[in-house]
């Protein structure tokens, strides 16, 4: 098990510690908890899902990186599968605030990258902000999302964000979550290069048409990816270098440990990711980075 959930596994009761044990012992736990193991778990502790979801947020607050607010944030996302994905928040310095990831945002991009193809509900251990509200109602159940607080009822999320304004306001049909190929190329590049190609092609842009993909290379040899999810109201977009380092770390590996990355982006574009993916991964420790042009 990794260290940083000791702490809230022993505030579990003793059914449901001594029926999560063996999946967190996994060498390939990510955060993610499959159908069957939900089920499993819910049979062996008398739970629903989305009463094991309430008691999976400590461990999901967990993964929370927050140097500047020291804030701890946890979501669990509820996939159509029936999986259970984490999400928390996560901060970078020497960069602006909206640089922040939210553990909204969080399970929601960990659960596009497991190939989740529509969520449920997320359950939250803190009341959503305006700004996860708003990046919410771009995914493609965001009519039948619902939102569970510890402490409420469970209600959707236009409850929380009524006369919203989303993408259907900008005649857009397609949707964050629905599955894209956009069927971009790029000629002599490298795995790495390929790899980021292939998250930019299943981005979601809708905007500004600027697809873009990142893929992260650790010292274990292992290759996280990033795909752009963009926002009708342009803020609450979400860059690929912060899904991949969700994706990293949530999977428990250290964002510092990234040894070189690669960008897959329009070469002609209004937007460019390249300047702050740079001293992010600087910050992380990481200089050896390729930018790469699709047209």
């Amino acid at each position: 098990m990794h260290p940083r959930y000791h702490a809230p596994f022993a505030q579990l009761s003793d059914t449901l510690q001594h029926a999560l044990l063996p999946i967190l012992e996994r060498p390939d736990f990510v955060g993610m908890l499959l159908a069957d193991d939900v089920t499993t778990l819910c049979t062996q502790c008398d739970l629903t899902p989305e009463t094991l979801a309430y008691a999976l947020l400590p461990l999901a607050a967990a993964c929370a990186i927050a140097p500047i607010s020291h804030f701890q944030v946890g979501a669990v996302a509820q996939g159509e599968s029936g999986n259970l994905y984490f999400g928390a928040n996560m901060e970078f310095t020497a960069v602006p605030l909206q640089q922040t990831l939210h553990a909204e945002q969080s399970a929601i991009a960990h659960a596009w990258l497991r190939q989740e193809r529509g969520l449920t509900s997320i359950t939250v251990n803190y009341t959503p902000c305006g700004h996860c509200r708003q990046f919410m109602n771009e995914l493609n159940r965001a009519n039948t999302l619902h939102i569970h607080l510890p402490g409420r009822e469970p209600a959707q999320l236009h409850h929380y964000l009524p006369d919203a304004f989303g993408p259907q306001d900008l005649n857009i049909t397609t949707l964050l979550m629905d599955p894209v190929n956009h069927g971009r190329t790029l000629l002599d590049a490298d795995l790495l290069a390929q790899t980021a190609l292939d998250a930019a092609n299943r981005s979601h842009a809708p905007y500004s048409n600027a697809l873009s993909g990142v893929a992260l290379e650790t010292e274990r040899g292992t290759v996280y990816t990033g795909r752009y999810a963009e926002n009708a109201a342009f803020n609450p977009s979400l860059p690929p270098l912060q899904v991949a380092l969700n994706l990293m770390n949530l999977a428990g590996e250290d964002i510092h440990s990234v040894r070189r990355a690669a960008l897959v982006e329009p070469r002609n574009t209004t937007i460019s990711q390249w300047v702050m993916l740079q001293i992010i991964l600087a910050e992380a420790g990481c200089t050896d980075v390729q930018q790469h042009f699709i047209d």
